[in-house]
């Protein structure tokens, strides 16, 4: 059985990462929108591992006994006034998720539950991933300022990129 601590804080970092998945719709609304579809192929991406991050932790709490508790989400922004504004917000929410990753990682130290902690450590990792794949699209989208022809050709590369399912734990 969890305890009920850790119990709690499982629950708050899965309801923030069905927030993330949401987050990230209303990001690819955004890029749909405005017709940049590979922009729009990348926050696809991101919201279907947003959405595994959550079952992962979903699955991990019934494995151990716990109770899922779902919350209401809130609505997140739905427009910026460019894609590296974007990809600002983006890599600002990704820190974000780190400091939540890092505090309920604190939490299962705290009541000494090393599976937690064994569990909990691939998500820590996904997020240095994260922090550096979001990094490396901003430096580029500030390399070209305004240039709309560079524009569309980051637009071409992030159209790349393919969603495989993780294996966590």
């Amino acid at each position: 059985m969890i305890n009920e601590k850790l119990e709690k804080a499982i629950n708050e970092q899965i309801n923030a990462e069905f927030y993330s998945e949401y987050f990230y719709l209303s990001m690819y609304a955004y890029f749909e929108r405005i017709n940049l579809q590979g922009f729009k192929n990348w926050m696809n991406v991101q919201l279907q591992e947003e959405h595994a991050h959550a079952m992962g932790l979903f699955n991990y709490l019934h494995e151990r006994g716990g109770k899922v508790s779902l919350k209401q989400i809130e609505q997140p922004k739905t427009d910026w006034s460019s894609p590296k504004e974007v990809f600002e917000d983006v890599l600002k929410h990704e820190q974000l998720v780190t400091s939540k990753i890092n505090a309920l990682l604190d939490v299962a130290e705290e009541v000494n539950d090393r599976a937690a902690v064994s569990f909990l450590d691939w998500y820590l990792k996904e997020q240095v991933e994260e922090e550096s794949n979001v990094g490396n699209v901003l430096k580029t989208l500030n390399l070209i300022c305004d240039d709309k022809q560079c524009l569309f050709m980051i637009d071409k590369e992030l159209a790349t990129r393919t969603f495989n399912p993780p294996v966590i734990g």
